[in-house]
């Protein structure tokens, strides 16, 4: 098993990576060149750069990632297809992705964009904050458990 993250806007990478060491589970980060870092690697961490086009990261995701894996992700047509595919996806404020939760995620997510494209303003998402970043790491560590069990 491995742990894809979604990294160019992710905030919750270093919750990731802490806990995925934890397990010795490797975490692939996925980012555009626009991102790119000459920090070195951490010890099992592997940064994988795509082009800056639209979708460029989520395509690489979904081509490296095998069913069992764990996506990161806050996109939500990025969760859809993961779980598609068989993998485990979690939201960076939290809470995992299921077949339950990902249709009224789209159409939500649908709606809203109909809604500025009609010229309404619409709210976006409020500040992450330390309790959303501890939520976040707690159902990794769950999940992980659950996983190695």
């Amino acid at each position: 098993m491995k742990i894809y993250v979604d990294a160019d806007a992710c905030p919750v990478k270093e919750q990731v990576i802490g806990t995925a060491r934890t397990f010795s589970t490797p975490v692939i980060l996925v980012k555009s060149y626009a991102h790119y870092s000459h920090a070195p690697e951490e010890d099992g961490v592997e940064t994988v750069y795509v082009d800056t086009g639209a979708d460029s990261a989520d395509y690489r995701i979904m081509q490296l990632a095998r069913s069992g894996d764990i996506i990161v992700t806050q996109d939500y047509g990025l969760a859809s297809l993961g779980l598609a595919k068989g993998c485990t996806v979690l939201h960076h404020r939290g809470f995992a992705y299921t077949q339950d939760n990902i249709s009224r995620l789209l159409a939500e997510r649908h709606l809203s964009a109909k809604a500025r494209k009609a010229g309404q303003k619409t709210k976006g998402p409020k500040p992450l904050s330390d309790d959303d970043k501890e939520t976040f790491r707690a159902l990794l560590f769950h999940t992980l458990q659950q996983a190695d069990s």
